[in-house]
């Protein structure tokens, strides 16, 4: 169950983007407490979680085919965050970027021919559509409602009951 070189690396680019994104929404998540919004706060934490999860199948995939996981320094962008809007809008643009990473991955794993990753990279592909799905109706949302202190806190109680994840 050898990998190749180059699938191996980028896997492993893939678990430290999981967790980079995973420190991404734990941040968004401590914005928005400081904004008194725990239902986003909340939002945000579940999603933290759910990346780290994310981290651990990529990570796993490799252990499981002998490989050794590699983390490396990861660094949280500096974030400019003065509204629940603005929260969702980075998270929009931070999985528009992990979708790209998926679909490169995917494209390694068919350049070298590697099947064995193919269940996983599709997971996470229909797992991004999803995701990008989600934030986007979100971010949509927030700009309808514009700075109408009722809206988003009918968005913030919404989302507050939900855990923050996707998968069951």
């Amino acid at each position: 169950m050898a990998i190749n070189a180059q699938l191996l690396d980028v896997i492993n680019e893939q678990v430290n983007a999981e967790w980079q994104a995973a420190l991404i929404y734990q941040q968004l998540s401590y914005e928005m407490d400081t904004l008194s919004l725990p239902g986003l706060r909340d939002w945000f934490a579940g999603h933290a979680v759910e990346e780290q999860d994310h981290a651990q199948k990529f990570a796993q995939h490799l252990l499981d085919r002998g490989e050794k996981v590699a983390l490396h320094t990861i660094e949280v962008p500096s974030l400019t965050i003065n509204s629940a809007l603005d929260a969702f809008k980075a998270a929009y643009e931070h999985e528009k970027k992990v979708s790209d990473m998926i679909r490169n991955l995917a494209n390694v794993a068919d350049e070298v021919n590697d099947l064995d990753s193919r269940s996983l990279i599709n997971f996470f592909l229909d797992e991004q559509i999803e995701e990008e799905a989600t934030v986007s109706e979100i971010v949509d949302q927030l700009e309808l409602v514009g700075t109408d202190g009722s809206g988003i806190l009918r968005i913030d109680a919404r989302l507050g009951g939900e855990s923050g994840t996707s998968e069951e």
